[in-house]
């Protein structure tokens, strides 16, 4: 007889970090795309390298603490040795870069090239480029250079954070002793610097140098009188991680910016040099930054590819770009005469950036300016810069209404914008809180209560799968749902009763909330349908499947005869495709123009299907560490939407999809001889397109009574 498979057997389970690279590798796969436009490909590196100083600066940073304090195993279910895990990463990581510098310099550059965009290196400038740097560099960039000797007087400086710099070896005139210096590349400058160009006489259209490479033409400038030898540039990458005592904090938002500060001078945990780098310079860097050997990283061509963003940036060149997207406007809103009364009529579902995320903004400015509107709630984990929403909260409080915004500020990298929003909107008058010590508040909730005509109070609630940010709203895939049943409004407020006060937590009537019960929840759900054995159905939408209680319940199912399908963005330890314990379980990720964000959950419910859609990933984060909150979507044609359209179309996507296999790696999905090719983004363009159009039509087509016209003025056509 068999014995049975322990589920909880570390083989059965990826690495969380290993699968982490996995995913920037698929990035990377969309930069090296042949038939990809250029400037989109260019884009896709600038990500790549954006994602992997990240990782450096909140992953590897706790691995090597880790290593140092000898810790031999992480603390996940794969029990990976914390040695091999690191060496795994620098096998990974240094491929990869070299990858992308292959693409670089070898494809995207030369394709550029012939384009009329050009990156001009020190070699490749003209006499006429050197003049006009030169005027540049003496202007604008030499007034805040500091050169920094490095002697027993001047020990090495504390450099910035993935701030771009420049090492130099020097000696006097006369003395052969070596001195050794750094210049960092002032990070207020644009990265690249325009050169002349002379587009009548059949040159290129844009002409680019590297700032570095500016200081670099002039350091005769920097250090007069000195003999130069060598130079190289080089990229520290700090740890940034922020590790809070719970029992300590007496005043969470002094600590927290306290911790910021204290991140400016994390440990180094790598070392980015150029390629032809001198031996010695590396070595008084390795040093001067405590690294080893192996932390160090060279690379054949520019550093910092996410100064890429610049160039792609630029106006123009559309041949080199994705067709642009124009999100369609959410009818239900624009053909009623006010957000409230086109909730009244019916829930709304909106499918971001396909549709309008506009409706979001209106329904927040709309609440305050609204003499009937008594209160606003809303969460707020990250935002834009110049958000509209916190202005509209703060023009909500000038006009007297009871507006409280909960700003979590621990959200990873945004900590000192939502510090700055939370003293703004404090001198505004809104009531600010911050949550709890020890959770993230990770959900997305605005409440707001209103006073009808009728005397009655309502209360409107808008959820979503993503962030009240209008510029992420316009590359980041996820759901708004926008209701005015009164359960969802009895929970909201209990909801932010529980994040700003004292209270037990109640019996919710729609909301699925982490920490307390959205573990459980999953569980039990995944339970109920491998109790139907092969009549049982999951489908799930996700960004990353990390919780180990979680990936049990799925191998269970699936040893049951449950059909599982995972879309899955990121992350994933669930290991598929193992005979007897994950055979019955797919998962897919699909990486495109957009970054997919929404998450759904599909259970079959032997014929009845349940849908819910939320902010929580499986990870033990979002299920422990932070409150989430997810939601069941009831209205038959919304579902219908869903399971038809979304997730549907997601599985069938054999363009961009990558299926996950048994050892970890990823295999692109391609169509069949007689399939069409389906691009899941793509088709929900067209999708929303449709959506537009019908109800364009219903309205055409509907009998006007003359008196049932509205005399209110037309909305604004909504806008990302």
């Amino acid at each position: 007889m068999t014995p049975p498979v322990m589920l909880d057997d570390p083989t059965l389970y990826f690495n969380r970090e290993l699968s982490w690279l996995e995913f920037n590798r698929r990035v990377l796969e969309e930069a090296q795309e042949s038939g990809a436009p250029l400037l989109e490909r260019l884009k896709f590196l600038a990500i790549f390298e954006s994602n992997l100083d990240e990782f450096f600066m909140v992953r590897v940073g706790g691995l090597q603490q880790k290593a140092q304090a000898g810790i031999l195993f992480g603390s996940g279910a794969d029990r990976m040795p914390v040695k091999r895990v690191l060496e795994e990463i620098v096998s990974r990581a240094t491929w990869m870069s070299d990858m992308a510098y292959e693409c670089l310099n070898e494809e995207v550059l030369p394709g550029l090239d012939r384009e009329g965009i050009v990156l001009r290196g020190l070699k490749d400038l003209t006499e006429a480029d050197r003049r006009h740097v030169g005027e540049i560099f003496r202007k604008q960039i030499f007034p805040v250079l500091t050169p920094l000797a490095i002697d027993p007087g001047h020990p090495f400086p504390h450099l910035l954070n993935k701030s771009l710099n420049l090492a130099v070896l020097l000696h006097r005139p006369g003395d052969d002793e070596d001195l050794f210096a750094v210049v960092q590349a002032p990070s207020v400058l644009p990265r690249f610097i325009p050169l002349p160009v002379d587009p009548a006489a059949g040159g290129p259209h844009h002409v680019f140098t590297t700032l570095e490479t500016v200081i670099r033409l002039h350091m005769r400038e920097v250090f007069p009188g000195m003999q130069l030898n060598r130079d190289t540039a080089f990229r520290v990458t700090r740890n940034i991680d922020i590790e809070i005592d719970d029992d300590d904090v007496e005043d969470l938002l002094k600590t927290i910016e306290d911790e910021v500060r204290k991140r400016r001078r994390g440990a180094a945990v790598r070392l980015q040099i150029e390629a032809d780098a001198p031996e010695e310079l590396e070595a008084l860097l390795m040093y001067a930054l405590d690294l080893d050997p192996s932390e160090v990283y060279r690379a054949p061509g520019m550093l910092d590819l996410s100064g890429l963003f610049q160039i792609h940036g630029m106006p123009g060149y559309p041949q080199l770009r994705d067709p642009p997207v124009s999100p369609q406007p959410i009818h239900e809103f624009t053909d009623a005469s006010s957000p409230w009364a086109a909730i009244r009529a019916r829930d709304i579902l909106v499918h971001h950036p396909y549709e309008s995320f506009g409706c979001v903004v209106d329904f927040i400015e709309a609440a305050a300016d609204d003499e009937r509107v008594l209160a606003i709630k809303q969460t707020f984990y990250r935002t834009s810069s110049d958000s509209p929403i916190v202005k509209a909260l703060q023009r909500a409080a000038d006009n007297g209404k009871q507006v409280t915004a909960l700003i979590e500020i621990k959200a990873r990298l945004d900590e000192e914008r939502n510090i700055v929003w939370a003293r703004e909107l404090e001198k505004s008058g809104v009531h600010v809180v911050f949550g709890f010590v020890g959770l993230k508040t990770h959900c997305k909730v605005a409440l707001v209560v209103r006073r009808e005509e009728d005397g009655s109070i309502r209360r409107y609630v808008h959820l979503a799968t993503g962030n009240y940010n209008p510029q992420t709203a316009r590359i980041y895939t996820d759901l708004s749902f926008f209701t005015c049943n009164p359960d969802y409004g009895e929970d909201a407020t209990a909801l932010f009763n529980y994040l700003t006060g004292y209270c037990e937590l109640p019996q919710w009537r729609k909301l699925i909330v982490a920490p307390s019960r959205l573990q459980s929840f999953m569980v039990e759900k995944i339970a109920q349908e491998a109790a139907l054995g092969a009549n049982g159905r999951i489908i799930v939408k996700i960004n990353g499947v990390l919780e180990p209680a979680v990936v049990q319940a799925c191998y269970r199912a699936s040893q049951a005869g449950v059909k599982i399908d995972m879309i899955c963005r990121g992350i994933c330890s669930l290991r598929p495709g193992v005979p007897g314990v994950s055979d019955n379980i797919r998962v897919i990720s699909i990486v495109d123009r957009f970054l997919e964000h929404s998450r759904i959950f599909y259970f079959g419910n032997n014929g009845d299907p349940q849908v819910y859609i939320g902010s929580a990933d499986w990870m033990d984060r979002n299920l422990s560490r932070r409150v989430e909150v997810v939601f069941p979507i009831d209205l038959p044609d919304l579902k219908k939407r869903l399971i038809d359209e979304i997730l549907a179309v997601s599985l069938a996507d054999n363009v961009k999809a990558r299926e996950l296999q048994s050892d970890g790696s990823y295999r692109r999905v391609v169509p069949g001889p007689d399939q069409p090719r389906i691009r899941s983004q793509e088709r929900f363009l067209e999708l929303a397109a449709q959506h537009s159009a019908r109800a364009i039509d219903a309205v055409a087509q509907t009998e006007i009574d003359p008196r049932t016209v509205s005399t209110r003025r037309p909305r604004k056509r909504q806008t990302n």
